[in-house]
């Protein structure tokens, strides 16, 4: 007998196999160490490919730095927009993140009639992100301002306890907020979602796949290193399908559980205002237990980060609609904006039937860059069928179909320089969830436990191909640029 063979062999005889749930544990574990390490180490990288070409006239892309750029553990537009905002507030006391001054001569430098200072023309904190209040003529984030506030307050924080000021220290500040708003509560999120998926599963096989795609399959990893709504509201997502499963599922009828579950979904809503949809969903749900504790509690809770959300926006801007609201207006549309004339994929303006392929099945597809959720698709099916999931599972194919559905028909965006479409991230939890009893279908069969792997596989490929800077755009799009298949300069 090979050496080999008998190695197999006592291993086979040992009682120290890994049970499911200490399998699920290691891959918490993995993913949460993973995700720290991403995050010690973030950092943006220059690629020369992205720049353009000296030799080329027609190339409108930006200029390769004629000078070294300063170190940054920031990314772009959109989380610069943000970290700004909480930089102002510390710093200035201020939601400005700039101001336009406008001059009698033009600059010599630039020829023009203006000049922007403030946080936003430093460098390192340049973003595209931004409003120019047409009254004031002052700069502010086009995102909505709650979460930079909430995080400001931690920012305040660690200027009182170490002295760290963003400006000079703005790695050891940068990290340590991303490790608090992203990494814990991507490893709670873990947790939470094993529990849910524990409760469909009737596998070991599918409740270890389910947690190794959550793991290590979906784009919600890949944005842990950027300060982003989409994670922050996935994990909510998550924090309030918890309590309602145990008011729907065990009969609990706790006026808390109604309580968190309405905390969670509004400040899901403040984060993700589309997910909306998953909140009144809820609230439908709720109310088949227990129409007045739903209407006691669960409200009441929903509401009030969405209250905070228009109260701290208007505290910014003087205005109750937010700022992303009013991209056709002068807050958008002033002298020098890149919303004048958006180019690249931003400036994306497809029939419809060219941007619903490539948003399911193209170069920013949901099942194209992530197949494993064509279980799921199936999952909708299935679980029709079976009367215990079959009152969730309408819910999120309503909720599914709305969302899906407002973007084809309302909108040509893939969301800019990203890596995957990232307006749908935070159904990630509820896709998953619906498609955990037909994966215990598949464990029973071979072949499709291998096609499992491989839609798995694929999905991990595309979560993990822009590790290092989640604003850049998906393995495929790549691809299929190199071949001339597309082309948005």
């Amino acid at each position: 007998m090979r050496e080999s063979d008998t190695m197999s062999n006592q291993l086979a005889q040992t009682d120290e196999s890994l049970s499911a749930g200490q399998v699920v544990a290691l891959l918490i574990l993995l993913a949460g160490a993973m995700a720290l390490a991403r995050v010690l180490a973030v950092q943006r990288v220059y690629e020369p490919s992205l720049f353009a070409d000296p030799n080329d006239p027609a190339d409108e892309r930006s200029r390769w730095p004629q000078t070294r750029p300063r170190p940054m553990p920031t990314f772009g537009a959109n989380d610069r927009s943000r970290w700004a905002t909480i930089r102002a507030l510390v710093d200035h006391g201020t939601f400005a993140i700039g101001k336009r001054q406008f001059l009698d001569e033009p600059d010599p430098q630039t020829g023009r009639r203006y000049r922007d200072t403030g946080i936003v023309a430093e460098d390192g904190w340049g973003a595209i992100d931004k409003v120019l209040h047409p009254k004031t003529k002052e700069f502010f984030s086009s995102k909505p301002p709650l979460l930079p506030t909430v995080l400001a307050g931690e920012y305040w924080l660690l200027q009182k306890l170490f002295g760290w000021d963003i400006a000079r220290d703005t790695f050891e500040v940068v990290r340590t907020i991303l490790v608090t708003v992203n990494v814990v509560p991507f490893v709670i999120y873990l947790v939470v979602l094993a529990k849910l998926a524990a409760r469909f599963c009737l596998t070991a096989w599918a409740w270890v796949y389910a947690l190794a795609f959550a793991s290590f399959g979906t784009f919600v990893s890949t944005f842990l290193v950027s300060l982003n709504n989409h994670v922050v509201a996935t994990c909510a997502v998550v924090f309030s399908l918890y309590p309602a499963m145990r008011i729907l599922y065990d009969g609990r009828q706790a006026g808390w559980l109604y309580l968190v579950s309405g905390l969670w979904a509004g400040w899901m809503v403040a984060n993700e205002l589309p997910s909306a949809a998953w909140a009144t969903a809820l609230a439908v749900l709720l109310m088949t237990r227990s129409p007045m504790r739903t209407v006691a509690f669960y409200v009441p809770g929903a509401i009030l980060p969405v209250a905070a959300l228009l109260l701290v926006n208007y505290l910014a801007i003087g205005e109750w609609t937010p700022a992303y609201g009013k991209l056709q207006s002068e807050w958008y549309q002033y002298e020098g904006s890149h919303w004048i004339r958006p180019r690249g994929i931003d400036g994306a303006q497809e029939p419809l039937p060219v941007y619903a392929f490539h948003f399911v099945l193209g170069h920013h597809g949901v099942l194209s860059l992530t197949p494993v959720f064509a279980f799921t698709l199936a999952g909708f099916f299935w679980n029709l069928g079976r009367g215990y999931m079959r009152m969730l599972t309408a819910a999120i194919v309503v909720v599914t179909v709305v969302v899906i559905g407002f973007y084809l028909m309302k909108t040509r965006n893939y969301g800019g320089w990203t890596s995957g479409p990232r307006w749908t991230f935070w159904l990630t939890p509820l896709w998953l969830v619906v498609m955990v009893p037909l994966l215990d279908r598949i464990a029973r069969h071979r072949w499709l436990r291998g096609v499992a792997w491989i839609v798995l596989a694929w999905s991990v490929l595309s979560a993990t191909y822009p590790v290092y800077n989640p604003w850049r755009h998906p393995w495929l799009y790549n691809w299929l640029e190199y071949w001339e298949v597309i082309g948005y300069r």
